[in-house]
């Protein structure tokens, strides 16, 4: 995984949040129901981001470990023992992409991921993962007061509870206008 200092020039960022866990928490089952929907997706969307040079970064709870130590948690989470590790090696980063540990639900909280947009020199942000009434929506609101365009594909963020997630979905249109259309359909960059 790349530096901070290695951030390439782009106008679009594609955020994955929250998808690399061991889904051993509270509702962890029925959130590891909607990441095995939405992994598929996600990693479809990565792929063509990187052919469009649309750099990724991951945005991830620390779990509850208070250690900046990606790797470790990389390796626990896909670890044939952890719950949901097919998640995780469905998505898991690869060299060129950035992964930055949060210790609340915005991706922008205590983290440089403002830095490293403008770094990029970001206008536009991709955000995919979980849970789309929570981290995905602080995120968002966070987003939104920079002046990023945000694109939430639906198809690509997911919540245990689908009233949550539609209710969601409605607000990332009506108040920060998102386009939430698939990511089949979405244009990159």
């Amino acid at each position: 995984m790349k530096t901070p200092f290695e951030m390439p020039r782009a106008r679009t960022v594609l955020l994955i949040l929250d998808m690399i866990s061991d889904f051993e928490f509270p509702d962890g089952e029925a959130v590891l129901r909607a990441a095995r929907r939405i992994a598929p997706r996600i990693a479809a969307l990565k792929a063509r981001a990187a052919k469009a040079r649309v750099p990724t970064i991951y945005v991830n709870d620390n779990l509850g470990r208070w250690r900046s130590d990606v790797r470790a948690l990389l390796a626990r989470c896909s670890s044939e023992n952890a719950r949901g590790c097919e998640v995780v090696q469905q998505i898991a980063p690869g060299e060129k992409d950035f992964f930055l540990l949060k210790p609340k639900h915005s991706g922008f909280y205590a983290t440089p991921l403002a830095e490293l947009l403008a770094a990029a020199g970001a206008k536009r942000l991709i955000l995919t993962g979980l849970s789309t009434h929570q981290c995905i929506l602080f995120t968002a609101n966070d987003a939104y007061l920079r002046e990023f365009e945000l694109r939430i594909p639906r198809d690509c963020v997911g919540a245990q509870d689908s009233r949550e997630a539609r209710f969601a979905i409605r607000y990332f249109t009506s108040v920060l206008g998102a386009d939430v259309r698939p990511s089949e359909r979405l244009r990159l960059p």
